[in-house]
């Protein structure tokens, strides 16, 4: 009896493996086909065999006959990411960081409703970011530094109501800070270094209260920093060398104990903050490395 159960046991679970595999959509199967074709495919590091059921695909995570994950990251993708993008319903990572990918963003790419990690860096991206982000409200972590985005950052980037990681450092986004990042309640890391992003920062950074890292540095900043930036009590990370501001001071009253780096064009406050060469381990240029695959 015990044999028959287990054999039984054994049968229940392939036949529930087949029948994942063969609900994905033929429409979300086409679509990574195009994917695999638009990105040079036949180039990639670890290759698709397409004989094979997607489940089986490098990177491809498929859940009750959905795709949930494509994880390509440092795979050599080059080309472009095809339209049509949005056909993948129940998609929650995309990482295609660390390649060489090109051409402009699908327009589609931020209807993902379901999406909660968004990387893309240290790719060849170009065009600017769209303005409607209304449906990524599951989004948790935009990543898109070091890539040729142009343009301003668009205003409804603060729809995004659960993001806790917005990092577009290294590109050549210009324009003002949006007065709509300070609806980022659950914002931890805003990291800009970098581009040409310039004006006196309107936004009440008082409002980013869980925020950890800071990175403004290398843009074109002026005026006085926003006061209410000394009432964050979680700051671990401050970068702000590289701009033009014209005062600093709210930051003697800044009330974080937790900093471990702070930079500023001010050697008084980095005096204060403790900052010299032997903390300054961790500049933003340098946390580019791949120590994260999700």
């Amino acid at each position: 009896m015990k044999n028959v159960l287990t054999y039984a046991c054994m049968i229940l679970m392939l036949t529930s493996s087949f029948m994942v595999n063969a609900q994905l959509p033929s429409k979300e199967k086409q679509y990574l086909l195009d994917f695999n074709k638009s990105t040079h495919g036949e180039q990639w590091q670890n290759k698709w065999n397409l004989q094979e059921d997607p489940s089986t695909w490098y990177g491809v995570e498929i859940k009750d006959g959905h795709v949930t994950a494509l994880k390509l990251y440092r795979n050599n993708l080059k080309g472009s990411i095809p339209d049509g993008i949005s056909i993948l319903s129940e998609l929650k990572t995309l990482n295609l960081a660390f390649n060489t990918i090109d051409g402009e963003l699908p327009e589609d790419i931020f209807l993902l409703a379901t999406l909660t990690s968004l990387k893309l860096e240290m790719n060849k991206l170009k065009g600017s970011l769209p303005q409607d982000y209304s449906k990524m409200t599951n989004l948790e972590e935009l990543s898109m530094f070091n890539n040729l985005l142009q343009g301003e950052i668009p205003n409804g980037i603060g729809d995004i109501s659960n993001l806790k990681t917005l990092n577009l450092s290294s590109n050549y986004l210009e324009g003002s800070l949006p007065k709509s990042i300070e609806k980022l309640h659950k914002l931890e890391r805003l990291e800009l270094f970098g581009n040409k992003l310039a004006g006196a920062i309107e936004v009440d950074l008082g409002r980013l209260v869980n925020l950890k890292e800071l990175i403004l540095s290398y843009n074109q900043f002026q005026g006085d920093l926003p006061s209410s930036m000394a009432t964050l009590s979680n700051l671990e990370f401050v970068q702000l060398q590289g701009n033009d501001f014209r005062s600093l001071n709210s930051l003697l009253r800044l009330q974080s104990s937790k900093l471990a780096v702070f930079d500023s064009d001010d050697e008084f406050l980095n005096m204060k903050f403790g900052a010299n060469e032997a903390n300054r381990t961790r500049l933003v240029d340098t946390k580019y490395e791949d120590t994260k695959r999700n």
